[in-house]
């Protein structure tokens, strides 16, 4: 009995084991993952992240990202409308906090934010996740745009949408934007909503033959401008990058001949853009239909505006003084209209404005921009119960002296010019007329083959080392052009008094050329004394206070180029970009004049061509230039110059 009933206690188990094994087709196998199938964040964040398609009155939606503090009422919507993805743009970091997920996504968000502001952005249409075509700076609807909508009507429908589906709204808009961004903030004042009460256009793309982007009175900026269109429109997401071939880009252009070789070589004569801009390379009712400051002058001025202006933009230098000139001979209400003029590249008013590039300011201009002069003009226009508003229509930073002027308008009243900045022989620069030479003129060959470079070399645009030196070119030490033989270079003596200059200076170059056509680069310089002691490396440094460039064809009309008649004396007369600087006693004035900036600029053949962007290797020829700086047909630049300010 005993050993019976020992074996079957033993066997028991096994049975059961077996009786488990049988029924394992049923049993549920344990689960062996560590992610959930779906996780659920706790809601930390001090705000909402809402993602919306706003519907067009065509039937289109246009994605738009809404960010709206906690706990938010009453509070006023501030937008941005941009080609660069909306969704990204709130997302700097994966930070709870408003203000740190925005990060320097644009200029002041950390100050609106901060007050309690509706932040919304949006993708234009056809870019990103917005449906519809894209069109780059889609022109108002008329002889340029074949459509009823453009960004004036998305910006009225999208404005009108926000203020009757965002309920913490007070029911006012503002708009802000750099660049493209500020281009769609003009475009919003063409017929703009009555909820939009503040409009803030920063570094705006105004008018892309004169002087922003595209052209700069004929000359062709080839360098930004085709890597910019071929990453904007080859496709909606601008997720291609343009192949390079050269670490030096003098090199990637120069091999490449002319700019169309360049770009039929990468597929960017497909590009509707590209196509527009090859057809019209004169300043042609294509151009005139678009610009801003020409659009806006025909229209009611009724929304208060802040135009900001960066005095060494790379990009856009010409279009906010362009719109602010337009509106200010319109508008007798000195409440809705201000200016300002800062110290730095294209969209450094959002980053840090102590410098740009070795040129030091001993504050930071673009905190004070931010914190002093935007916060308070949207505050006071767009918030409940504003504080009155204590701002001179004018706010520029003068250079050299390194304070800001509060100014009743620009340029500043009381001028004590323009007076008249003669090149003398041997290379000298007094406001006297120089006496007669032996020749009257200074010569020098322009070869095209051997163009003179707009900044040191390798020049690197797709090096990240690099990019400072892609934003701030424009303060670059000039000592290396003065020291090519196809560089002239004219200075002063060395100034016993301040000299004071605010608005635009204005070259008058007389000149001959062997050739039929030819560029003409201006470059005015402030030169540091020889030794300076607190900054041993500024010691004679060159920096340009204001520069540009004309295609010669257009020095008699920008609308009908003609061939420059070999070897005759012709006038090339042409504005430089604004300036409020002061050079200091110790200093001294120069003038550079040449023939080549590239390859940010397409070189000119020098040989008359029906389009410069379509020459043969056969068109390109050297030419001499002869620049006339003796007796009483030497060249000069016009300087508005201003009283200096009792101390």
């Amino acid at each position: 009995m005993f050993a019976g009933s020992n074996h079957i206690t033993k066997a028991a188990p096994l049975m059961c084991l077996m009786v488990a094994l049988a029924g394992g087709a049923q049993a549920q196998a344990p689960v062996f993952n560590d992610t959930p199938a779906q996780f659920v964040a706790p809601d930390a964040a001090d705000y909402a992240r809402r993602e919306v398609m706003i519907p067009m009155r065509d039937g289109v939606k246009l994605f738009t990202l809404i960010l709206v503090p906690k706990g938010a009422h009453r509070a006023p919507i501030l937008l941005t409308r941009t080609p660069y993805d909306a969704q990204k743009r709130g997302t700097a970091s994966n930070s709870i906090h408003l203000s740190a997920a925005m990060g320097q996504s644009d200029v002041g968000d950390e100050l609106m934010l901060s007050d309690g502001y509706v932040r919304v952005f949006q993708d234009v249409r056809g870019k990103h996740r917005s449906e519809g075509d894209y069109v780059m700076y889609r022109p108002l609807s008329g002889p340029q745009n074949p459509t009823p909508v453009d960004h004036a009507t998305d910006t009225y429908d999208t404005i009108d949408w926000l203020v009757k589906n965002v309920p913490e709204s007070n029911g006012r808009v503002g708009m802000t934007g750099i660049s493209y961004d500020g281009f769609t903030c003009l475009m919003a004042l063409v017929n703009p909503h009555p909820a939009l009460r503040a409009v803030v256009p920063i570094n705006p793309t105004v008018d892309g033959w004169i002087g922003d982007d595209w052209f700069h009175k004929g000359a062709f900026r080839q360098e930004g401008s085709l890597s910019y269109i071929y990453e904007q429109e080859a496709t909606r997401g601008s997720d291609l990058l343009l192949p390079t071939d050269h670490y030096d880009s003098y090199t990637t252009f120069l091999d490449a001949g002319s700019a169309g070789n360049y770009a039929q070589k990468h597929g960017l004569d497909q590009l509707g853009f590209w196509q527009r801009l090859t057809q019209h390379p004169a300043y042609d009712k294509f151009w005139q239909d678009q610009a801003m400051d020409l659009v806006l002058a025909k229209r009611p001025f009724t929304v208060p505006t802040m135009l900001v202006h960066s005095l060494w933009d790379q990009e856009d230098i010409y279009g906010a003084p362009a719109v602010y000139a337009a509106l200010a001979t319109k508008n007798p209400d000195p409440t809705k209209l201000f200016f300002v003029l800062g110290p730095w590249f294209h969209h450094q008013q959002r980053l840090v404005g102590d410098a740009i590039g070795p040129i030091a300011f001993g504050q930071d201009t673009a905190a004070y921009f931010r914190h002093s002069l935007l916060r308070p003009f949207l505050n006071h226009y767009l918030k409940d119960n504003p504080q009155p508003l204590d701002m001179a229509p004018v706010t520029a930073f003068e250079t050299g002296t390194n304070i800001w002027r509060k100014l009743h308008a620009w340029p500043p009243s009381g001028k004590d010019g323009p007076r008249k900045l003669y090149l003398q022989p041997n290379g000298g620069l007094a406001f006297t007329v120089p006496p007669e030479s032996d020749t009257n003129y200074t010569a020098y060959v322009a070869d095209p083959a051997h163009p003179v470079p707009y900044r040191d070399r390798p020049i690197a645009t797709v090096d990240p080392l690099q990019t400072d030196q892609s934003q701030t070119w424009l303060v670059a030490d000039q000592r290396n052009a003065e020291s090519r033989p196809d560089v002239l270079t004219y200075r002063s003596a060395v100034l016993p008094a301040p000299l004071r200059l605010s608005g635009k200076p204005v070259a008058n170059i007389v000149a001959t050329t062997t050739g039929s056509d030819g560029d003409f680069v201006v470059k005015l310089i402030d030169v540091y004394p020889d030794e300076v002691g607190r900054d041993a490396k500024m010691g004679g440094y060159q920096l340009m206070v204001s520069a540009d460039i004309l295609r010669g064809r257009y020095r008699q009309s920008f609308e009908n180029p003609s061939p420059i008649p070999s070897g005759e004396k012709q006038v090339f007369k042409f504005s430089l970009p604004h300036l409020n600087h002061v050079f200091l006693p110790g200093h001294r004035v120069m003038v550079q004049i040449q023939s080549s900036w590239f390859p940010v600029y397409d070189r000119n053949p020098q040989t008359y061509v029906d389009n410069i962007m379509f020459a043969k290797p056969g068109d390109f020829r050297p030419a001499t230039i002869s620049v006339y700086d003796g007796g009483k047909d030497a060249s000069f630049v016009e300087l508005p110059t201003v009283p200096m300010p009792p101390p």
